[in-house]
């Protein structure tokens, strides 16, 4: 059982973070009212005023850059340092979430792991707020970072396929705006969902370099360059964008090769990383009240630290080996 001061402290710390939630749900009450007299107001100028069904589109786009939950989405960019690097984060995922629900879930998050630690593992109360801290910035953190990476994978692989349409629609005497419309219709995927914002509204080139933005690879920023400097002077756009087409085939071939060849130090480098915590997970099972001096005893902590920096270390230095840039 852990001590009473430490179940207290945790009940403490626990009440101020629903406090917190609290008033970040009544931030977003209050703004909701002003939110739903706006859209009143605009949807009676759309009733008077006629628009083409791509300007609607546009319009009912912007309303939604303030997400689901303005107030809360206004209260978090005050607090968070940096909001733009971290909206711009959230928009690479793909996914329609805003400022303020990724803070409500590093909250929770944060609070969750500081209970857990402090309950399961009686570890002190300093001890377990920190690591709930940690938890709650890096594991949220981490998560976004795979949703990027799986996402750009995604829009890599059918990147080629749909230049290729592209080139299609060119050669057949449609223009360029035309030739994205129909990607963005016949693809699906990340792809489709970018090329497909181009016909809100905006300019061609606004558009696709918002899309660069979100994607942040320099194929596809290649790729926009090349449609911008065609507009500006003319030229064989099919013929550039076939090269293109053709480049970035040979380079996911060569990534595949890569992987291939080098699956056996990968394969190592797993089962040498997971060790120590199976081990751990084995030990504990067996013997707790053996295992868990490490974390109540200064040494074991010391000891505890001093093996993560090596096994991170090593973990690093494995995967420098197996990764190549093409």
């Amino acid at each position: 059982m852990a001590p009473l001061q430490d179940i207290g402290g945790v009940v403490l710390v626990a009440a101020l973070i629903a406090a917190a939630i609290v008033m970040l749900l009544m931030a977003q009450l209050s703004h909701s009212r002003a939110l739903r007299q706006l859209r009143g107001r605009i949807s009676s100028v759309q009733a008077r005023v006629a628009q083409s069904d791509d300007t609607i589109a546009a319009t009912d786009v912007r309303l939604e850059q303030g997400g689901k939950y303005p107030g809360l989405e206004a209260l978090a960019r005050r607090v968070i340092p940096r909001p733009a690097l971290l909206r711009q984060r959230l928009d690479q995922t793909g996914l329609k979430m805003g400022i303020g629900q990724y803070a409500l879930i590093c909250l929770g998050t944060g609070l969750a792991f500081t209970l857990i630690r402090a309950l399961a593992f009686e570890l002190p109360l300093t001890l377990s707020l920190l690591l709930g801290i940690v938890s709650g910035l890096g594991l949220p953190h981490i998560v976004v970072g795979i949703l990027i990476s799986r996402r750009v994978k995604k829009f890599l692989g059918d990147f080629p396929e749909a230049i290729d349409l592209i080139i299609r629609g060119l050669r057949s005497g449609l223009p360029v705006p035309e030739s994205i419309r129909i990607v963005g219709q016949e693809i699906g995927g990340p792809v489709g969902t970018e090329f497909d914002r181009v016909r809100f509204g905006e300019t061609l080139e606004d558009a696709l370099w918002d899309a660069a933005g979100r994607i942040n690879q320099p194929d596809f920023k290649f790729f926009v360059v090349s449609l911008a400097v065609q507009r500006e002077t003319g030229g064989n756009l099919a013929e550039t964008l076939e090269n293109l087409s053709e480049i970035l085939r040979k380079r996911r071939q060569m990534k595949l090769k890569i992987k291939a060849m080098s699956s056996e130090a990968r394969a190592s480098a797993m089962i040498l990383g997971s060790l120590p915590f199976l081990m751990f997970a084995i030990m504990f099972a067996i013997n707790s009240g053996y295992v868990m001096t490490l974390f109540s005893d200064p040494r074991g902590l010391a000891m505890v630290g001093f093996a993560f920096a090596c096994l991170a270390v090593g973990v690093g230095v494995m995967w420098k080996m197996v990764r190549f840039e093409i």
